[in-house]
């Protein structure tokens, strides 16, 4: 589903909520991707945002797609960074369909705006709900 203004919050829920109910082949829950881990791959798209915020166009730069299209390297590089027993990062990145929804950008200031906020109610979501998992 395509982020809006109407539903990027209740997404983000949604996924964060599917990432917490994952079990494992061994009847365990799944590892949960970390605060840390989501916020460096927040960090990353915040610093894009200050530009694509500053930027009088509504459609982005070469340059600044070049960046977009780096950050989605960056994702499946943090992804792949993780043990082969961790896959939290990659969970993390599937459920939230990251990679579709950094498609769907396609040089749109409006659209990549959304997805940076569609970052912050992960991260959000992550940081409220997961804690009883993290003790």
């Amino acid at each position: 589903m395509k982020l809006d203004e109407k539903n990027y919050v209740e997404l983000a829920e949604k996924a964060i909520d599917e990432l917490i109910s994952m079990v494992g082949k061994n009847g365990r829950p799944e590892k949960l991707v970390t605060t840390s881990q989501i916020r460096n791959l927040l960090a990353m798209t915040a610093a894009i945002y200050n530009d694509v915020v500053a930027s009088q166009s509504e459609t982005l730069s070469d340059e600044i797609i070049g960046r977009i299209n780096y950050l989605k390297v960056r994702f499946f590089y943090e992804a792949g960074r993780s043990k082969d027993s961790d896959r939290s990062v990659l969970n993390f990145i599937e459920k939230a369909h990251i990679q579709e929804h950094i498609d769907e950008i396609q040089g749109s200031k409006a659209q990549y705006i959304l997805f940076s906020r569609y970052m912050e109610a992960l991260v959000a979501f992550r940081k409220y709900k997961g804690t009883s998992r993290d003790a």
